[in-house]
């Protein structure tokens, strides 16, 4: 269990304050314990938030021009690092999404890091919300980034008919952080369900999440993937006969993207593509208007997943 607290640093003293016990805004945040809510085996270890506000106090969010009912003073403090807070409420999300996720120094598959470039809340008229996480997921194993991205919340909203309060704050700033986080998860889950099939019993293709900025995914930097297919061939006897158990998986990935795929000659769709088969040698020949074509025999293995990657040439 954790939790939110804002207290207001000593200053400007508020007509009534001293009537008040607790400078202290309690939000609690409840956490399962890492990795026992997971449904698959793709692991994340925390590696942390920087914090690139170049803030003086890591802990101060912001300034209140207005009376807020249990507490004083002007400037708005959390209790620990905004960092530590960005970083548990990420933790939260990504194991909501059924994802391992881990300590800093733990074994894991992925690493996630990323950078605070705004964490504001001040408390006016009506109160100011702005939040901006960049996110880096990358593979521990070979370093290659994985997926990067941004994203960013703004909002504003009246303190309510009876006046701005210490849990008003407190729910404020936990909606809006969780609508960052949660977005941030959500990208990371598909984008790990498109690249990392054999971590899921899915193979959904990577989607847009509306407020989310992708600087690495996939296919080229700065673009989202286009719809990843899984198709189990319906023309062929072969794969319509072949039990399940008896059959592997093939991923194709072109540079750039979009190329036709075909298989022993069929079509079977636009890169990047997962396709279900039976096991054996297949030829792969992808073409893309405007470049050369490509071909390569694979063997697709039982209950494996083989992978291909087409540099396209011109």
């Amino acid at each position: 269990m954790s939790r939110f607290a804002l207290y207001w640093m000593a200053g400007l003293m508020l007509a009534g304050c001293a009537s008040f016990s607790s400078n202290e805004v309690h939000v609690s945040e409840k956490l399962n314990p890492a990795g026992t809510e997971a449904k698959n085996l793709a692991s994340i270890r925390m590696a942390g938030y920087a914090d690139g506000r170049n803030a003086a106090n890591p802990r101060r969010i912001g300034v209140s021009e207005v009376r807020v009912s249990g507490l004083s003073g002007t400037a708005v403090i959390l209790d620990r690092d905004v960092t530590d807070i960005v970083a548990e409420s990420m933790h939260k999300h990504l194991n909501d999404k059924g994802l391992q996720v881990l300590p800093k120094d733990a074994d894991a598959v992925f690493e996630l890091s990323g950078v605070v470039k705004e964490f504001k809340y001040d408390v006016k008229a009506r109160d100011y919300v702005h939040i901006k996480l960049e996110t880096t997921l990358k593979e521990v194993a070979s370093g290659k980034v994985v997926w990067s991205g941004e994203v960013e919340q703004k909002s504003d909203h009246f303190a309510g008919v009876s006046g701005n309060s210490t849990s008003d704050i407190a729910d404020s700033l936990k909606q809006e952080l969780g609508v960052v986080t949660g977005k941030t998860a959500e990208a990371i889950d598909n984008v790990l369900m498109a690249t990392h099939p054999e971590l899921f019993n899915l193979t959904p293709g990577t989607k847009v999440i509306p407020g989310v900025t992708v600087f690495v995914s996939p296919n080229r930097e700065g673009s989202i993937a286009p719809e990843t297919s899984m198709l189990r061939p319906l023309h062929s006897e072969r794969d319509l006969l072949t039990p399940l158990g008896e059959q592997g998986m093939l991923v194709v990935r072109t540079e750039p993207a979009r190329a036709k795929v075909y298989l022993d000659g069929v079509y079977y769709g636009l890169s990047p593509l997962n396709i279900s088969m039976a096991a054996g040698i297949r030829t792969v020949v992808v073409k893309l208007k405007g470049y050369k074509n490509a071909t390569e025999k694979v063997a697709v293995r039982v209950g494996a997943t083989t992978e291909m990657e087409f540099q396209l040439e011109k």
